[in-house]
């Protein structure tokens, strides 16, 4: 990945973590104690005007691998 890319990117994190400092926080809060086979994850979507939309997941350990995948793509790349 070349330097340009990268400092977009962290801008546009810093600028997500600005506009949306309670959830970066929560996020962070999850993650730094890890997640573990059989965590559920649920999100939730309400359109201005509309019902909420809700759906979850339950993390499996190939779930669970393909994070740990993704993770050494990114320190190699």
């Amino acid at each position: 990945m070349n330097p340009a890319s990268i400092m977009k990117i962290m801008s546009a994190k810093n600028r997500f973590t600005e506009n949306h400092p309670k959830f970066a926080a929560f996020i962070k809060a999850v993650f730094a104690k890890g997640i573990e086979e059989g965590t559920i994850i649920e999100i939730q979507v309400t359109r201005p005007g509309e019902s909420p939309v809700t759906a979850n997941i339950k993390i499996q350990q190939s779930d669970l691998d393909l994070m740990r995948e993704l993770r050494e793509l990114t320190k190699t790349g």
